[in-house]
């Protein structure tokens, strides 16, 4: 089959569209025609080399974390899904490689595809939707009446956690651009903040939670919006130690992680607040609850741009830019 291969770990490095062994559905595992896939800031930070620590992968390898395609097989034990059946997901991992034109999923990690989604729409949304639900349902635990600041609000994950925020009832703040401030407010974001003619951290204050997605002082001035008792939930980093466990690291990375995120958790605990690293997980029972809140209503893809599958390095290069706004994907 075609893919495209990582040779080699270099920022910016190009992947190489090419020849790739045929996957085979194993125990509990299904075989996705996959139809379309999204790009993420994951993939570029992984081809950098940036997530070597964490997750180190040995080129040449496929990246890609989301997928929305067709199944073609399953593996011994599947009860869930069969041949036909429409689905999408955020394989775990160590077993992604959506950028190529089948893969073997594991079972547990699938949901089925909304029905009134197209395939490139279903594949915008596992892994930010997944990220948003876990920092805002799982670890934030947000209900009504809360105020929740999501920074980046016109982003990949920003998009989908404006809308996850509201639909639990919460006041939501953001950050974006002037020209994408109707944009989010479209999505129900409440207050909105120009990063580059506004200081967030002069103009709000009383938050329960802040999803951060950036670096850069951005998380040591989230504390100061904070309530005692808040949370502040990193996508981007540092990791903690908390992190490190949950990951099985030897003791020697859990050390690493603590030196990295000492500084931000000695604020946070000066101020009074719950400093946490997330690094999302695939879970295809989070991803069915997400879907029937698309079905719903409530939720929304948002999708910038559609490239070709031949093309893309071109829609990497694109999501290099920071424009978009939500999701970039590829399709075949």
């Amino acid at each position: 089959m075609k893919a495209h291969i990582l040779d080699r770990y270099g920022k910016g490095q190009s992947l190489r569209l090419g020849d790739w062994p045929d996957p085979v559905a194993g125990p509990g595992q299904v075989l996705v025609d996959i139809r379309a896939a999204a790009l993420n800031v994951l993939d570029a930070k992984i081809r950098d080399g940036a997530f070597k620590p964490i997750l180190p992968y040995r080129p040449p390898f496929v990246l890609g974390h989301d997928l929305a395609g067709v199944i073609t097989g399953v593996g011994p034990g599947v009860s869930r899904f069969k041949v036909g059946d429409e689905v999408f997901a955020r394989p775990r991992d160590h077993q992604i490689g959506t950028f190529a034109e089948r893969i073997a999923v594991a079972e547990a990690d699938l949901a089925p595809k909304p029905a009134g989604l197209s395939m490139a729409q279903a594949a915008s949304l596992p892994l930010v939707a997944l990220t948003a639900w876990q920092v805002l349902v799982e670890v934030a635990r947000v209900k009504r009446g809360d105020k929740v600041m999501i920074h980046a609000g016109s982003g990949g994950v920003g998009t989908i956690a404006i809308q996850l925020a509201k639909s639990l009832g919460a006041t939501v703040a953001t950050t974006t651009s002037a020209g994408n401030a109707e944009f989010v407010r479209g999505l129900g974001a409440d207050v909105v903040i120009d990063y580059k003619t506004q200081d967030f951290a002069e103009r709000l204050s009383g938050y329960d939670v802040v999803l951060s997605s950036l670096e850069d002082g951005t998380l040591e001035r989230s504390l100061k919006i904070l309530k005692p008792g808040g949370k502040l939930i990193s996508i981007s980093g540092p990791p903690d130690p908390a992190f490190a466990r949950a990951q099985g690291m030897n003791w020697m990375m859990q050390q690493v992680m603590g030196l990295l995120s000492r500084k931000i958790r000695r604020e946070a605990a000066r101020h009074q607040v719950d400093y946490s690293f997330l690094f999302m997980r695939a879970d295809g029972g989070q991803l069915a609850q997400i879907a029937a809140l698309v079905d719903s209503g409530a939720l929304r893809p948002v999708v910038d741009r559609v490239f070709a599958f031949d093309a893309l390095n071109d829609a990497m290069a694109y999501l290099a830019t920071g424009r978009a706004k939500g999701k970039v994907v590829v399709t075949r």
